[in-house]
């Protein structure tokens, strides 16, 4: 199964991309590891990518779009990957859809996390109180100004991929604001239909 978790900052794709990982055995394709690791690895298009990133440049689509076709060819992703942080664009989604087809696959779901934001905002703030009560270190991101700079960023570029995938019939929504073993299970639902 190849699928792709949909969603704004803190809605939790992070905890169900682990949780579909640990029972389905499947890759979670994170576009920052598999940046870092064809830099470390030193192939041709982690060369450029360091390149890129040495010049303090953002890596481009093209780059993107080789590291993750790479990762995709390799033996733990033939049954099956999550993209996590990719696509987060439309330019990206149809990059990914002639990639997947260039290899005879395609993505099977796209489930989006639907949440209430005014309600992620206490989430954000509540998960920062909760990590400072039991002396772990706040994650930076966890304030109210900087989530909602996150959730602008996501609403202009990435938010456009649900209805992308609506109308190709590849999208699932699910309430993002049940509980986690909730979410797992409407998640389980969808996968166990493919």
């Amino acid at each position: 199964m190849r699928l792709i978790l949909l969603g704004p900052p803190g809605a939790g794709k992070g905890t169900q991309a682990q949780r579909i990982v640990e029972k389905h055995g499947i890759p979670q394709l994170s576009t920052g590891d598999m940046l870092r690791a064809a830099v470390t690895a030193e192939t041709e298009v982690g060369k450029r990518a360091k390149a890129v990133m040495d010049a303090g440049n953002l890596v481009s689509d093209e780059i993107v779009n080789a590291i993750v076709s790479e990762r995709i060819d390799q033996p733990d992703c033939a049954n099956g990957f999550i993209l996590d942080g990719y696509p987060r664009t439309l330019v990206q989604a149809d990059a990914v859809e002639v990639m997947l087809k260039q290899k005879g696959l395609a993505l099977d779901v796209a489930i989006e996390l639907a949440v209430d934001d005014s309600a992620m905002v206490g989430r954000i703030l509540h998960r920062a109180e909760e990590a400072r009560a039991a002396g772990q270190p706040v994650r930076k991101d966890d304030n109210a100004e900087i989530y909602a700079d996150r959730l602008r960023a996501y609403y202009k570029s990435t938010a456009p991929l649900i209805g992308y995938y609506h109308a190709k019939g590849k999208l699932k929504s699910i309430d993002g604001m049940a509980s986690m073993d909730q979410v797992t299970g409407e998640i389980e639902n969808i996968l166990s239909a493919l």
